[in-house]
């Protein structure tokens, strides 16, 4: 067992600092394995992906079995990448009082509640929704476990590149349960998400390097240093910026009012990443990054929702008719 160096004490201090910390915010045992603070973001890019569809809204019953399954499936999800990484967590001191590697749940508890979690999630979505939605929410927990915990985590610093196909798969689920299939609009969003999820996760993984290079975990920061992390968040923040642009044209109406609302989510994400890029050691930068990626997923999900409201499509035929007249005027003179 490695002793504390006065370094590592003060590296530890300063990222309880920087991320919140479950010594700070306590759950459940088996509530703690579930990984709650990774739904609501997965329900939000859910329904994002239903408001890009021509069935929305749902019935209020395939929207609640939507949305249970997914949770479900994403509990299940969380606590068997508990279980798998519960030796990985125990070596890293930032993780060592979690559920498994402290004792508090058993091995054997953890893998039926996730088994459990995904009997119920599938009988949810078959039978509430549709197998399509089913099949796709077992993908995306099988994905995240499979792919990304046990193969690429370990092996390779592009790891949430191709990994990061796990948490863009809701909105797939939600296009399917809102029609049946997936169409263009829906694997738009899929896109985005997959293009966003690197600049998020590289910079909470630029706070979280000293634990990543402390088990042998080659994350990017780790392996590239945080100059090079800090320009290829840059490349994904400006993809994740043009690939916004596309929602315009995916949502069956409202694109005039989304694109109007998405200037300011865009700005303030391009201001981010240009003061991290201006810093690539600042890891006050890199958390205030990491948190405005968060609300802007949940600001885009939001936009797509909004866009989706009859005032939207009323605003939309509005700015057509004055756009019209505008270039009537100009043309005129």
């Amino acid at each position: 067992m490695v002793s504390s160096t006065p370094e590592m004490i003060s590296s530890e201090l300063r990222r309880e600092h920087l991320v919140p910390s479950r010594k700070k915010i306590k759950l459940p045992a088996w509530l703690e394995v579930a990984k709650p603070r990774l739904i609501p973001l997965l329900l939000a890019t859910t329904l994002g992906g239903m408001a890009l569809s021509e069935g929305w809204p749902l019935p209020s019953s395939r929207l609640a079995c939507t949305l249970a399954g997914g949770a479900l499936a994403a509990a299940a999800a969380g606590a068997l990448n508990c279980l798998w990484e519960q030796d990985l967590d125990g070596r890293m001191q930032r993780t060592s009082s979690r559920a498994l590697p402290s004792g508090r749940l058993s091995p054997i508890a953890v893998f039926t509640g996730a088994i459990s979690c995904t009997l119920i999630s599938a009988f949810l979505l078959v039978s509430g929704v549709n197998c399509l939605a089913a099949g796709l929410s077992l993908l995306g927990l099988c994905s995240y476990v499979l792919l990304y915990t046990a193969f690429l985590k370990p092996r390779t610093p592009k790891n949430i590149v191709i990994g990061g196909v796990a948490g863009a798969i809701p909105p797939l689920v939600g296009a399917a349960a809102a029609t049946g299939h997936v169409g263009l609009s829906g694997w738009w969003l899929f896109s985005l998400v997959m293009v966003w999820t690197p600049a998020h996760f590289w910079a909470l993984a630029l706070m979280l390097k000293d634990d990543y290079k402390s088990v042998g975990i080659p994350m990017l920061p780790v392996v590239k240093g945080a100059t090079v992390t800090a320009k290829a968040i840059t490349r994904y923040g400006w993809g994740t910026v043009f690939m916004s642009l596309f929602g315009v044209w995916a949502l069956p109406e409202g694109g005039l009012l989304y694109a109007l609302l998405l200037v300011p989510f865009n700005a303030r994400l391009v201001q981010m990443i240009t003061r991290l890029g201006a810093a690539p050691e600042s890891l006050d930068s890199a958390k205030g990054l990491f948190r405005w990626s968060i609300l802007y997923m949940f600001g885009i999900c939001l936009l797509l929702v909004i866009s989706r409201l009859p005032i939207s499509a009323e605003f939309d035929i509005q700015g057509v008719q004055l756009l019209s007249q505008m270039k009537n005027s100009w043309f005129i003179t």
